[in-house]
Parts: structure tokens; C-alpha cells; sequence
């Protein structure tokens, strides 16, 4: 199993695509540029089983009515955020970008830690709010990496300021949830490079003393 990172959009989106030896792949936070995405994955093969959105925000949506149309796959996200899909106020896009940035419902609302599986995958959901109320991080164990979206980040921690943002709550998912986790965990964040759950116990300045 490996996993490819692709930034998108003016943000710099990490959209990840994970593939199993047999060809099939997930998609996670296909944020911007649907049509490079589409290609990339075309061009290497793989068949597309699912769409999964470790949150909501405007910079990792914009490519899933892209992505969906072309695959008819499903589409994964928190319950808490289903209508930040259809709402450009809620998922900032009219705030930050000055334009309605939307995608259609998705087909399958998380709730609840739990494992799922699609196709030959098997992931661990783990709800990770702070950055927003449904952010999730997806574990899996046979990569050995965890999709962390705006959660963790190398050096650093998702934004709390915006709104439903909870500073206490994002520092308590990352000890609870990440930080439990093997130390050689990879962590795919959703902007900037790779790190792991190691380097981060040593050296983010922001978890030092909580």
C-alpha cells in the first residue's frame, strides 16, 4: 500500500490519494483542481472507490463534484459538517475567497469513532475537533499513516479561529487521538510536508507542557 501527495488550489491543498496493490484507491480532500487530480490518478491506472473529507472548509471540497461525477463514488464526511458542503458562509469560501465554493451532499455522514471498509481498505475514524466541530483524522494501520487534515501539521497545529474552532479541544484530540498512536506513524497533513507522530512529540512547540 503507498500513498501520493498532490497540493491543489491557491492554498496549496494536500489531497491524498491512498492505492492498494490491487489498483484500487481513496481518495482524501480533493480540495481544488479537479481536472489535474483526474488526470494524475488516470494516468497511473488506479480505480477510485470513495471521496473522504477529514473536514469541510472550502479548501478541501472544491474537486469532489469532480472526482464523484467521474467515478460515481461515494462521498465521506462528518455529520457535524454536512451542510458545510452547500453552505459557501459555513465552509468560508465567500469569507476568504470572495466566491461560492460548493459541492453536492455527501453520501455518507460519519458519526462515531468506528472502522470502516471500502474495498480492501480498513480505516480507523478518529473525531478530531478543534480546527472545526467534524473534523476527523482517518488511521490506517497497514500503511502506517494517518490523514490528519488541519489537525496536525509538521512543527505545527490546525487554526482555532475559525468559526466552531476550539483551541482546548484541538490540543486534547491531538494528545488523545494522534499522540497515542506509534511514534513511526506518518502523518499526511493537509498542508506542507509529511511528519510523524515522533518528531512531533519531540519538537512541536505547541505541545510542549499541555
Amino acid at each position: 500500500m503507498k500513498w501520493n501527495r498532490i497540493p491543489l488550489g491557491p492554498l496549496q491543498t494536500n489531497a491524498y490519494v491512498l492505492v492498494h496493490e490491487n489498483g484500487t484507491c481513496l481518495i482524501f480532500d480533493p480540495g481544488s483542481e479537479g481536472e489535474k487530480l483526474i488526470h494524475y490518478i488516470e494516468t497511473n491506472g488506479w480505480t477510485p472507490l470513495a471521496v473522504l473529507l477529514t473536514h469541510a472548509h472550502f479548501d478541501h471540497i472544491g474537486a469532489v463534484d469532480d472526482v464523484k461525477n467521474k467515478w460515481f463514488i461515494p462521498v465521506y464526511v462528518h455529520k457535524k459538517e454536512k451542510n458545510w458542503l452547500t453552505d459557501p458562509m459555513k465552509n468560508g469560501s465567500l469569507l476568504f475567497m470572495g466566491e461560492a465554493i460548493t459541492t453536492n451532499d455527501a453520501d455518507v455522514l460519519l458519526e462515531g469513532e468506528k472502522t470502516l471498509t471500502i474495498g480492501d481498505f480498513s480505516l480507523q475514524v478518529f473525531e478530531t475537533p478543534g480546527h472545526s466541530p467534524g473534523s476527523v483524522s482517518y488511521y490506517i494501520e497497514d500503511a502506517q499513516v494517518i490523514v490528519s487534515g488541519d489537525v496536525l501539521f509538521s512543527g505545527s497545529i490546525g487554526r482555532t479561529d475559525l468559526p466552531g474552532g476550539n483551541y482546548e479541544q484541538l490540543l486534547q484530540s491531538i494528545h488523545r487521538k494522534l499522540l497515542v498512536l506509534p511514534e513511526e506513524t506518518i502523518v499526511l497533513c493537509g498542508h506542507g510536508p509529511e511528519t510523524t507522530i515522533g518528531a512531533e512529540m519531540d519538537t512541536n512547540p505547541f505541545l510542549n507542557g499541555f
